[in-house]
């Protein structure tokens, strides 16, 4: 798997053509039915492009960071806790054109309505050697 770059000189990358490669991984193909690559690792950023086939769950879990979903193209659903007042949780659906923003710390799942590529960015802090 390809390494993270560095934005300190200036990066582009061609979204569609990591999305087909990750579309050939064994995580994709066989066993989860999606496929994750982190394509920008910085002290204060993070930028994962998941590419998930369509039926496919991510199940639920955490971002310790403020993160934005956008999705480059296909349809997923994400499940949201329940807001105060309500009894059920939400779902929010993304297509493209349309951006999710959360707080680190909120709980979500997603479930691919169709084949779908997502691009995460997250803020991030590194966190202090112990």
């Amino acid at each position: 798997m390809p390494r993270p770059d560095s934005p300190e000189f200036g990066t582009t990358f061609d979204l569609a053509k990591i999305v087909q490669e990750m579309h050939g991984e064994a995580e994709y193909t066989h066993d989860h039915g999606h496929a994750a690559r982190t394509i920008v690792r910085a002290d204060d950023l993070r930028v994962v492009l998941i590419a998930i086939r369509a039926g496919a769950h991510i199940a639920e879990h955490v971002a310790q960071a403020t993160v934005a979903i956008q999705v480059l193209s296909g349809r997923v659903r994400i499940r949201l806790p329940r807001l105060a007042r309500q009894h059920e949780d939400r779902f929010e659906e993304l297509c493209p054109g349309r951006l999710l923003a959360m707080e680190g710390g909120l709980a979500h799942s997603v479930e691919a309505l169709e084949e779908s590529a997502l691009l995460l960015t997250l803020g991030w802090r590194e966190r202090a050697a112990a």
